[in-house]
């Protein structure tokens, strides 16, 4: 198979963005109904921020996160426990050649958001970046 001259450098391609997203809403979808068969999983609430996919799609890594940021670690081991069902539930919803096998990672992307206001509201580094617009 040919290299795809359009894409070029380390990031995704289109198709694996376009695939992840799909993954994503589907497993919000199946989550926030509480289509699994599993009653301690249907009483979370929990957000899929981020799917990220293998170049050949065989991989989804979800990257999610509970509503309040309690229980983070029953959430793994729920979403775990239940990753065959939710497989099931993906490869309905997608036309993909091969199920993805599916991964559950913490969505950390809040707890850094957090951290770098933290460190702009720092009186360092507000002076720092207001002495830079200045010039």
């Amino acid at each position: 198979m040919g290299k795809n001259k359009f894409h070029e450098g380390s990031g995704p391609s289109q198709r694996q963005l376009r695939v992840a997203e799909l993954i994503r809403r589907t497993l919000a979808e199946v989550l926030a109904r509480g289509d699994v068969h599993d009653p301690e999983l249907n009483r979370m609430s929990i957000t899929v921020g981020e799917v990220r996919t293998s170049p050949d799609l065989k991989i989804a890594t979800a990257y999610v996160l509970p509503l309040g940021g309690q229980g983070q670690e029953d959430v793994l081991k729920l979403l775990a426990r239940n990753k065959g069902e939710l497989r099931r539930a993906v490869s309905k919803k997608l036309a993909l050649k091969f199920a993805p096998d599916l991964r559950f990672q913490l969505d950390e992307t809040f707890d850094r958001m957090d951290d770098t206001r933290r460190m702009l509201a720092q009186d360092d580094v507000r002076r720092d970046t207001d002495a830079g617009s200045d010039t």
